[in-house]
């Protein structure tokens, strides 16, 4: 039992830590490659909305899966995927702000300027919201510095 318990701590920490090392900077979990969690990021322009995404519609970014809930979702993505993609590569804009990586949850997003922000947790996004003009200057200070980290 403690073999499976210390198996368990390794696990746990190698999923928070390698996310900040991800490649090209896209945030994917250590299980997957799937940037914004599977989670469709075209729909948050076009839907207003958090929708996950499919298998049957994938494109590769900067190493990274992006899955789509439609084709058309995914030609979109591809004609310009820099402007779908999520703003410090789907890390939680917060924590970039205070100067560091947390993973980004994709059901807690805003567009700020025709740009995705994802947050690390509905608590975070609502501290987000307080000063997002503020915090987005911050991160895109910080953001260059945690590239290369």
């Amino acid at each position: 039992m403690n073999k499976i318990l210390k198996s368990l701590a390794l696990i746990c920490t190698l999923t928070i830590s390698l996310p900040a090392l991800a490649t090209d900077a896209i945030y994917t979990s250590f299980f997957n490659n799937q940037a914004a969690g599977g989670y469709d990021v075209v729909a948050y322009f076009t839907e207003d909305a958090a929708v996950k995404g499919s298998n049957k519609f994938k494109s590769e970014h900067l190493g990274a899966d992006f899955h789509f809930a439609s084709l058309a979702h995914k030609t979109t993505f591809d004609a310009d995927p820099a402007h779908y993609a999520p703003q410090y590569g789907g890390h939680c804009a917060y924590a970039v702000s205070q100067g560091y990586t947390a993973s980004g949850d994709p059901e807690q997003w805003t567009i700020v300027d025709d740009k995705l922000y994802l947050n690390y947790n509905k608590d975070v996004l609502t501290t987000w919201r307080t000063d997002t003009a503020g915090f987005i200057k911050l991160a895109d200070q910080n953001w260059p510095g945690l590239l290369a980290e």
